[in-house]
């Protein structure tokens, strides 16, 4: 695969690309690469097919999801565990008409992915947002803070990891530290692993799924996953949850209703291919986007130092702080001084930030990081 290619996306129907098709997009989460050829051959063998009615999940994506646990995380996850789902953010919504009441409570860690601020509304509950803190350079959970903020109401966390958008894979122990947490106060734990197969540093520290709790902490844990941001099939909405308690995917199964789309076939045939056959592409992956990370994590500390960035551990987004500039809103002002398309840090409950999609050749990186410095260069501390 070679990542340096350009492919037009404009005239698309593109989000990313034609939403503001006057700005230059480095914002919402697809990337800008073709998806593996496994995947590419999977959709043309199926649409030869010429038969497009109603999907039903067949063996062979069962076997490739069931296939990828045993060998990407060293799990064993039965086929009746698993829940397909049209999509992740509809997973988040299922998940709080399933288990919130009018006037109860939700809780996660700000900054984070919008809709985990917004889907408690759809249960008509309250959404509790507790910051994450900055510990010796590495973001974490604020404990104390937790335990305050805590209600009798609270029924569910919402835990993204990776997280998006500060790129942190927590350590095995963060995660058992919330899951205890959630034990102690009763909650149903969410654990939002859709970028855990985007992690640089698993040679030092490899990627805890919380299916990897011990069984105590397992009894109201409901993980999703997808193959959408590793493959870039975003666009064909397909995910999954892995409920291992028979009466908690039960909830979560009854809360469905009528609400839910039908997944397409083309949908579980790609997933099928990317989980089955795409590995060797995901390794050619990982080793560009860790060039493009290097580069924007050098270029912001050396030629932009009055901006901050953290380590980035994983994701292809990096979150950066643009607090020392004094600007109102400095996604705002890169739209009108450099003619970019960033996602505002407003949006994930943190004012002063902008997440940049390195998602991209190299050369686009580069091109967006010199429109950045040259807009901020103006008015620099």
């Amino acid at each position: 695969m070679n990542f340096d290619t350009i492919i037009p996306r404009k005239g698309s129907g593109s989000i990313k690309w034609d939403r503001r098709p006057e700005l230059d997009p480095f914002w919402v989460a697809d990337m800008d690469f073709a998806s593996p050829d496994c995947v590419l051959d999977a959709v043309r063998e199926r649409i030869d097919h010429g038969v497009f009615g109603y999907a039903n999940a067949h063996d062979g994506i069962n076997e490739a999801i069931t296939g990828y646990f045993a060998k990407r995380h060293g799990l064993t996850v039965p086929t009746g565990q698993i829940v397909h789902l049209g999509g992740l953010v509809v997973a988040l919504s299922l998940i709080a008409r399933a288990f919130l009441a009018k006037g109860e409570a939700l809780m996660t860690c700000t900054p984070i992915y919008p809709p985990f601020l917004g889907v408690a509304h759809d249960a008509q509950a309250e959404t509790i947002a507790v910051p994450h803190v900055n510990v010796d350079g590495k973001f974490t959970f604020d404990w104390d803070a937790m335990e305050q903020a805590v209600t009798d109401k609270t029924r569910v966390f919402l835990l993204c990891n990776p997280q998006n958008p500060l790129g942190r894979s927590f350590f095995k122990e963060e995660i058992i530290k919330v899951a205890e947490f959630c034990q102690r106060h009763d909650l149903v734990l969410v654990s939002d692993e859709i970028h855990c197969d985007l992690v640089f540093n698993e040679d030092v520290q490899p990627f805890f799924s919380a299916l990897h709790l011990p069984e105590n902490l397992r009894q109201k844990l409901i993980v999703l996953q997808a193959p959408s941001k590793t493959y870039n099939v975003a666009g064909l909405g397909y995910a999954f949850a892995v409920i291992e308690n028979d009466s908690t995917r039960r909830k979560f199964n009854q809360a469905k209703g009528h609400t839910l789309p039908e997944i397409n076939s083309i949908a579980f045939y790609t997933a099928e291919a990317a989980y089955r056959d795409g590995e060797p592409w995901r390794q050619e992956l990982l080793a560009y986007l860790k060039k493009n990370r290097d580069t924007i994590t050098d270029f912001v500390r050396n030629e932009m130092p009055y901006l901050s960035i953290p380590n980035i551990e994983a994701t292809y987004l990096a979150w950066i702080d643009c607090s020392a500039l004094g600007l109102d809103n400095p996604a705002v002002y890169l739209e009108k001084e450099a003619g970019l398309y960033l996602s505002d840090g407003a949006y994930f409950s943190s004012p002063q930030h902008i997440r940049f999609n390195y998602g991209c050749p190299h050369s686009r990186v580069l091109e967006g990081l010199a429109k950045i410095k040259a807009a901020f260069d103006k008015i620099k501390p």
